[in-house]
């Protein structure tokens, strides 16, 4: 009999679900919340109401796309944990009732550990050992990976995150939410040595990021005073600067971590594993230092039901299914 889950993910603003079948993703389906875009960022009981109104039908068409019936699945998956805890309510109380009304166990999934595993969707050179660079608007780690199940984190943001750091930047900026994409599309147009920011200077492999706020905060409070119109006049310059300071804060560490654990398999995941210049550069410091590198696709680099199906898949193996009386958690450890 074929291993068959329905993965729920409503961790966000993100409603998703998905369908895998042996390890495979049949379907994939997204419905981003637009709505926030005018507060310049998600509210969350907003966010909360949205998944409720559009979680039916965003199921319906991930089993329409995927071909399997209902009556086949073997459990349900949904994540758990870490996330906004009224969003995440909606999906497990979801997963809970499917799965109860089918007789079919629930699985319950760490958000943060989908990401790693969304490396090995459709990808048939991934191996383990695996080291990752997990990078979004809440979190910012690096990860040993040593099978589906078992992780390590070796390094995190001991303030904010590089995702939280774009997308400041980007306000800083006057560009509308959510601004990392807008920095990565204006970076591709300018100059990423016109400006130097500050740089933490952390001995380990954890990251800082709030000294770089601070930094490109002061700089333009300064540059603006002299000339009122410097941010339009140097917006791609400046978009390029505060892209490539990033990226190199979030390489360096990594390349640290590959010399102190020797692993080469090495991956990018998360939302801002999106953002066109960390995939390239990935892929430049990979062919330096002769690593295997893996870059998810993008529809698995932002919040989607595809990631918390694999790592439900393995959980299904390993016969870890969880309690109907297990709770969400707006965060929770590996």
């Amino acid at each position: 009999m074929p291993i068959i889950l329905l993965a729920i993910e409503s961790s966000c603003d993100e409603t998703s679900a998905a369908i895998i079948v042996d390890g495979s993703i049949k379907s994939n389906i997204i419905y981003t919340q637009k709505i926030h875009e005018q507060y310049g960022g998600v509210v969350p009981e907003s966010a909360s109401r949205l998944h409720i109104k559009h979680i039916i039908p965003v199921v319906e068409e991930a089993f329409k796309q995927s071909g399997v019936s209902k009556h086949n699945l073997s459990a349900v998956a949904y994540t758990q944990s870490p996330g906004l805890i009224g969003s995440l309510l909606v999906g497990a109380s979801f997963a809970k009732s499917f799965a109860q009304s089918l007789n079919i166990p629930v699985i319950a999934v760490n958000h943060m550990q989908a990401h790693v595993l969304s490396n090995m969707i459709d990808n048939s050179t991934f191996q383990f050992p695996f080291l990752c660079l997990t990078v979004s608007g809440g979190h910012t780690q690096i990860v040993v990976c040593k099978s589906p199940l078992v992780m390590e984190v070796i390094g995190e943001t001991i303030d904010d995150a590089a995702g939280e750091a774009f997308d400041k930047a980007a306000k800083m900026l006057q560009l509308p939410y959510p601004g990392g994409p807008l920095i990565d599309k204006y970076a591709k147009e300018g100059n990423p040595k016109a400006f130097a920011f500050a740089q933490p200077n952390i001995a380990d492999l954890n990251f800082s990021f709030s000294g770089l706020k601070t930094s490109i905060l002061y700089f333009l409070q300064k540059e603006v005073k002299v000339n009122p119109d410097f941010i339009s006049e140097n917006l791609a310059d400046l978009c390029a600067s505060i892209q490539h300071t990033i990226i190199q804060i979030l390489m360096k560490k990594l390349v640290k971590a590959v010399k102190q654990t020797g692993i080469r398999q090495v991956g990018i995941a998360g939302g801002v594993s999106a953002n066109s210049g960390l995939r390239q550069a990935l892929e430049d410091y990979g062919r330096k230092n002769h690593w295997v590198t893996h870059i998810p696709a993008f529809q698995y680099c932002t919040d989607n039901a595809g990631m918390i199906a694999m790592v439900g898949h393995y959980k299904y193996l390993q016969g870890e299914f969880a309690s109907l009386e297990e709770t969400a958690s707006a965060r929770a450890a590996f």
